[in-house]
């Protein structure tokens, strides 16, 4: 088995998929089940023989719905990789990190619960991207954004989250996703109910949506490319506090229409409501950066 938080993934989705009522059995081969959860064949049978412990399924077939107590908690689901990535955004909206602020790698890696090179191994990553810098003594800088970068950004992001977009207009009627999609229709609705005092909530419902539609892409540097996209939209939504809480208002009911275009698998929908939202996300950034923000430009960048 992969790893841990791989089988827990696979376990957590085929959870989603049987608490379906319209899925009586699991139909099909090993093989396509695994394909479907981009897992291996062995971790499939630890996770069906788990299922049937749990008294969920039988051989094949559901002997009952699951309970939100099956499920493994969503931190457990995510490789190392991904806690860091979710650990430093979340970081760097809490302690409202601007441009020229220094990063302290050995109390990340205190704060995250990780080793110093997980984190310089991050770090590195997000130096590809030019949001970081490294000293010549090796202390990190925070660069921040430019608008140039935005636009680039934003362009970009409109390209791959189109092409995620159609493909899940695509996917089978037993993929997952469509399970994954009305339960996150769901929490929507029930924070657009109390987004009057709720409404920063947004930021974890905005991610979990636009992640699960590029990991539909199945290309790994689309999926990769999100984490600098994650990062950088939240890290201005957060910072821009003006309208805040109409913006994220208006966002959820943006949500809401391409959540429906996208179960509804209307292509034509699905673009016009993609294309609507990003808009949006591209112009809450533009404000939020401005035209006074300047590239940080620091001696011996590397």
């Amino acid at each position: 088995m992969r790893s841990k938080s791989v089988y827990k993934k696979a376990y957590n989705h085929l959870l989603q998929r049987l608490s379906d009522p319209a899925i009586r059995c699991l139909d099909g081969p090993e093989a396509r089940l695994a394909q479907d959860l981009q897992i291996s064949r062995t971790t499939l049978r630890a996770v069906l023989r788990d299922l049937q412990h749990a008294r969920i399924l039988g051989e094949r077939e559901v002997l009952r719905r699951p309970r939100p107590a099956d499920y493994f908690p969503e931190e457990e689901t995510e490789q190392r990789s991904a806690q860091v990535e979710r650990a430093f955004m979340e970081w760097i909206l809490r302690a409202d990190i601007r441009p020229g602020n220094p990063i302290n790698v050995a109390q990340l890696s205190r704060e995250f619960g990780v080793s110093t090179t997980v984190i310089r191994q991050y770090l590195q990553q997000m130096r590809h991207y030019g949001l970081l810098a490294q000293r010549p003594n090796s202390t990190w800088i925070f660069r921040g954004i430019t608008t140039d970068f935005a636009a680039e950004l934003s362009e970009i992001r409109e390209l791959f989250e189109l092409r995620s977009a159609r493909k899940v207009a695509t996917l089978p009627p037993e993929a997952p996703i469509w399970a994954e999609l009305r339960a996150i229709r769901e929490d929507h609705v029930a924070l657009l109910a109390v987004a009057e005092t709720r409404f920063h909530d947004f930021s974890a419902l905005d991610e979990t949506l636009h992640r699960l539609i590029y990991d539909a892409s199945e290309n790994r540097f689309v999926v990769e490319f999100y984490q600098i996209i994650s990062i950088i939209f939240h890290y201005h939504y957060q910072w821009n506090k003006v309208d805040e809480k109409a913006r994220n208002i208006a966002a959820i009911h943006q949500h809401l229409d391409y959540i429906d275009a996208l179960l509804s698998r209307d292509v034509d929908a699905i673009e016009r409501t993609c294309r609507a939202h990003l808009a949006a996300a591209r112009e809450t950034m533009r404000l939020s950066i401005g035209d006074n923000v300047p590239p940080l430009s620091l001696s011996g960048d590397r």
